[in-house]
């Protein structure tokens, strides 16, 4: 080991001196290239090396040294930070052997193929914590057996090696290493893949991953500092989605870029006697208000809409994020809005056709690598279109077809100009904000028609399976069932708000 660490010393000393003689500077780009390519290389066997050092260490190993960790060991020694520091120590459990407890011989590690795949070089620190982690973090949901094959898999795809399918090809005698190869895959490439396979073995796993998202999603706008005001939040996948394909369409070279800032004046036709927030309809919306009795057919009241903060109990930032997430919808729908591609920057959801009736799998955002749930692509196929694309065994587009579930211009503005704004009581969201919910799911046969059409904001229609609301239409008016802890009777009733004509109409 001595000679070891001494050889180690004179690469270092020889790299400080043509670092110091300034010869990178004269050699020709192929040359950097090939040397870029070595330092690479070298820079991951030095990741080995200190991985399984640490590996190789005992509980006490820090402690003699004077450090209270091996974290606080690795950023003296290595004079790395703690985040850097305890990346290695991650590694180094990724990696790490148990001892037999009869002969004393080293077990195979957790992950052994990825383990060999750190020796020879082929990933770093940041390679192998890319592969292992999105299956480390599904916990026992992953079985041991499940989690070697995935070692196999991702340790072939680091070393860039086509998939085999082991089952058709188990009576041949070709080995792993002579197959087809592409080029080595970087960490992120690593860390796509595991999320698939994920996704793939833990097909229920992203229900309890989306509570947490729901939990953590917000939005918000910081201190001004230098004429500026920060926005922070964390941005529920479909959201980020839908602000990169906006991003994207301000983007491209065929258009000149986003407005700029500042208050334009465009001449106005005056409102439009349609508008549900014209005048005329502001007129009529007080009137309705005062002709409306809240009648309960059975306790002679309505539970008041949210005065004790039941109905939303959403965080400032999560509304805001909310409010973000509607305000990218319609922004996407606008004329005004650069077309990508020829069409509309809309969110595009995907998903099989039976894991969508099914319930079960996984959907995936365009332009986002986090897997979604399908309760989202369900969320999503209700006020948008659905187009479907059949697929050969091969990968070939055999077939595409579409379906009209849509809500045209007209539909919308009479929805809108009778439901007034979200249908949840005590959620006020004006109904131009609202998405255009299928009362009855169109998948299963519900008309895009006004008697099948109510407005929902992006948050209650998001929730709507969960939440506890339920929603009728009944002679063509959309009816509210609340929850027991709102109401205990549990009985349908006509919001107020509606724009519906006489009040008998909209007693429950």
């Amino acid at each position: 080991m001595d000679n070891t660490t001494e050889h180690l010393e004179q690469v270092s000393g020889h790299l400080r001196a043509m670092l110091r003689a300034d010869a990178l500077r004269v050699l020709p780009d192929a040359e950097k290239m090939d040397f870029l390519r070595a330092v690479g290389e070298a820079q991951r066997m030095l990741d080995a090396a200190v991985v399984e050092t640490i590996a190789a260490t005992d509980a006490g190993f820090a402690g003699s040294f004077g450090c209270r960790s091996m974290n606080e060991l690795l950023q003296r020694v290595l004079r790395t930070d703690a985040a850097g520091a305890g990346r290695v120590v991650r590694a180094a459990s990724v990696v790490h052997r148990q001892t037999e407890l009869t002969t004393g011989a080293p077990l195979p590690a957790l992950w052994p193929q990825l383990r060999d795949a750190l020796l020879d070089g082929v990933v770093g620190v940041a390679g192998l914590l890319a592969a292992t982690g999105p299956v480390d973090r599904a916990g026992r949901r992953i079985s041991p057996e499940d989690r070697l094959r995935a070692d196999e898999v991702l340790a072939g795809f680091a070393r860039g090696l086509i998939a085999v399918d082991h089952e058709a090809d188990a009576d041949a005698d070709a080995d792993v290493a002579d197959q087809d190869t592409a080029p080595p895959a970087t960490p992120e490439d690593l860390r796509v893949r595991a999320q698939l396979i994920v996704a793939y073995l833990d097909p229920d796993g992203a229900e309890p991953a989306e509570d947490i998202a729901q939990r953590g999603r917000g939005v918000t706008l910081g201190r001004a500092k230098n004429g500026l005001i920060p926005l922070r939040g964390d941005l529920l996948p479909e959201v980020a989605g839908q602000l990169r394909r906006i991003w994207d369409a301000y983007l491209n070279p065929k258009v000149d870029g986003p407005p700029l800032p500042g208050v334009h004046f465009r001449p106005s036709d005056g409102p439009d006697p349609g508008d549900a927030f014209s005048p005329v309809a502001d007129g009529d919306a007080d009137a309705d208000a005062d002709a409306d009795a809240d009648v309960d057919t059975d306790t002679g009241t309505l539970p008041a809409g949210d005065a004790t903060g039941l109905v939303d109990t959403r965080t400032r930032a999560q509304k805001q994020h909310d409010a973000l997430a509607a305000a990218l919808g319609i922004a996407a729908r606008h004329d005004d809005m650069p077309r990508l591609g020829g069409a509309a920057p809309t969110l595009v959801v995907s998903v099989t056709a039976e894991e969508y009736a099914t319930g079960r799998g996984w959907a995936h955002v365009d332009g986002i690598d986090t897997p979604v749930s399908i309760g989202t692509a369900r969320h999503t196929a209700c006020g948008g279109g659905v187009q479907r694309v059949l697929f050969d065994p091969g990968g070939r587009i055999i077939g595409i077809g579409s379906t009209d579930r849509i809500f045209t211009i007209h539909q919308r503005r009479a929805i809108t100009h009778r439901d007034r704004e979200c249908l949840i009581p005590g959620c006020h969201v004006p109904a131009s904000w609202c998405e255009i919910h299928h009362v009855h799911e169109h998948s299963r046969g519900g008309p895009t028609h006004t008697d099948n059409g109510a407005t929902l904001c992006w948050h209650h229609h998001r929730t709507l399976d969960t939440s506890g609301w339920e929603i009728r239409m009944h002679n063509g008016i959309p009816q509210v069932r609340g929850p027991a802890w709102w109401d205990p009777h549990r009985h349908w009733r006509t919001p107020p708000h509606l724009h519906t004509g006489s009040p008998h109409q909209r007693a429950g």
